[in-house]
């Protein structure tokens, strides 16, 4: 499965089948027990958070959202890209990072033509003044006159320097350059923040819920140590760390320090306010928010709050006093899917207060569409996602039944007598390294099971391992084939490899260098990692 999953031989989801074929053959588990493992509570979590994201799609609210941060934020190369950063990683916390980048690009290809243009034209427009500028061919004679005075040679090399025609081409010029660079800078900065802002909930990206899953299936009794409380707490500093060094860095790269030009805070002139105008237009083609907006953000707020205060950690949360006392009855799951069932119950425009009935001609007056419908779900719900996930609990329960996650433990014990923050960099960089070349889902999928086995044989704590594993998988910076948003990005930047691997090399080792600050710093107090809990304390049996 390994190999398959790597090579792309047969597809993700076909490939994550096979445990339901294989184990039973081989006598490894019966095929009732093998088939239960592609349901489990995270991926109930997984369809949970893509309805909202549908709905939110479905509605427009993401770019609504999107045009109104970016009107706040301004449209001079700096702030732009900061605008863009921001509204990258905030929706890519609830939506899926291709369907971000997929929304972001258009908007800034939008704005960037705008801001040539006008540039273009205030150039053109400079030209020609310069050019019927009587004054300025009186200068310049004057200059010419002087300097062949002192070297009658250079005369004509220095007509040539000073022909207005030739600067305002070498303007042009110059000016294709920085908008070349300013389109590379933007297109990565949407596709690094979305991949960064997609380790910072539970349901943005597919390796936060692969490592629950696991955790739950391998340490049944854990007693919920990774819910969505506790993992945006931790992912919060590393998310915003990474944030503002990927967004300095590619400031370095494309856009250089010119502060005045890049951020130009108190000035704004006419090319600035037509690129604003776009975003300004784009906006208004939205209208005014309709019930439907409001519904879905009303929903998806309430939704966030339940998580958030279900089990927080430092207090009991509702469910703990309402549902939890004897039992984990009530997860992050069962939340995600009651709250994305009121898209198929609340209506879509408001209810009118005459009801409904029939109307002059005596015809039945159909009551308004709900905020989602199931043919819409079917055609944008990422099945395949769900299978693969259930493909990697039950290779999971297939190595710990069969006793193969036992054999790995005792094979890598030698480890132990490495210090752990040394084990934690190095799996960081071979995962950092691996998921280069093959997708996240798949590299956490299959370095979860072995080192959780691997910590428990040289007792220490699982977290302390999986964690970076799941954090690194996210590293994938370097290659347009590493992710879509990578390859989208690559697409529509004009980039060329060169460019994404000068880039993304030094935010691959800043990445490394902040997941393993992260889990020796706040990391190790919020979970212990320091000690080897009693939940982890399991033996397997083959």
């Amino acid at each position: 499965m390994a190999l398959y999953w790597c090579t792309e031989c047969m597809p993700l989801a076909v490939t994550a089948l096979l445990p339901v074929v294989l184990f039973p053959m081989m006598g490894i588990m019966q095929a009732g027990e093998v088939s239960i493992e592609y349901l489990k509570d995270s991926n109930m979590l997984f369809i949970g958070g893509l309805l909202v994201a549908i709905a939110v799609e479905k509605w427009e609210l993401h770019k609504r959202i999107a045009l109104r941060v970016l009107l706040l934020v301004g449209v001079r190369p700096s702030l732009l890209m900061m605008g863009f950063m921001i509204v990258s990683s905030l929706l890519s916390m609830w939506m899926s990072n291709t369907a971000t980048v997929a929304m972001m690009l258009p908007i800034a290809k939008a704005v960037l033509q705008q801001l040539k243009a006008t540039e273009t034209r205030a150039e053109t427009r400079d030209f020609q003044t310069a050019a019927d500028n009587h004054a300025f061919e009186l200068e310049a004679k004057q200059t010419r006159d002087e300097t062949m005075d002192e070297k009658q040679s250079d005369y004509s090399e220095l007509e040539h320097e000073c022909s207005p025609e030739i600067l305002h081409e070498s303007r042009m010029r110059a000016m294709d350059a920085k908008y070349v660079l300013l389109t590379k800078g933007l297109s990565l900065s949407v596709c690094y923040s979305a991949s960064i802002g997609g380790t910072l909930t539970l349901t943005g990206t597919t390796p936060n819920l692969i490592l629950k899953g696991q955790l739950d299936k391998l340490f049944p009794t854990n007693g919920d140590v990774i819910n969505f409380a506790s993992w945006f707490g931790y992912s919060l500093p590393n998310a915003l760390i990474l944030l503002v060094f990927t967004y300095f860095w590619l400031q370095f790269v494309f856009l250089g320090f010119n502060l005045k030009e890049s951020f130009g805070c108190c000035e704004k002139n006419d090319r600035d306010k037509d690129a604003t105008q776009v975003i300004r237009e784009e906006y208004s083609k939205l209208g005014p928010m309709k019930f439907a907006e409001g519904a879905v953000l009303t929903i998806f707020a309430l939704l966030v709050l339940l998580w958030f205060t279900r089990e927080p950690g430092f207090i009991d949360g509702w469910a703990t006093v309402l549902f939890n006392m004897e039992g984990p009855y009530v997860s992050d799951g069962t939340i995600a899917i009651l709250m994305s069932m009121l898209f198929f119950v609340v209506p879509s425009q408001l209810p009118s207060f005459k009801g409904y009935g029939f109307d002059e001609k005596g015809k039945m007056v159909k009551a308004p569409p709900a905020l989602l419908n199931w043919q819409l779900v079917s055609e944008r719900m990422p099945w395949h996602i769900i299978l693969l996930l259930g493909g990697g609990f039950a290779l999971a329960a297939g190595s710990e039944v069969s006793g193969l996650s036992m054999w790995l433990g005792e094979s890598l014990a030698p480890l132990q007598s490495i210090p752990p923050y040394a084990i934690a960099l190095l799996l960081s960089l071979l995962v950092a390294t691996f998921t280069e070349c093959s997708s996240n889902t798949a590299t956490t999928t299959l370095f979860l099971p072995i080192v959780a086995s691997m910590a428990i044989t040289i007792k220490i704590n699982p977290l302390y391992v999986m964690l970076p594993v799941t954090m690194a998988s996210a590293l994938a910076f370097m290659l347009p084939v590493a992710t879509p948003p990578n390859a989208i990005a690559f697409s529509f930047g004009n980039l060329k490899v060169l460019d994404m691997v000068k880039t993304g090399f030094m935010l691959n080792i800043v990445g490394i260098l902040t997941i393993n600050l992260g889990i020796n710093t706040w990391g190790y107090a919020m979970f212990d990692l320091g000690t080897f809990p009693e939940w982890a304390n399991v033996t397997h049996q083959p």
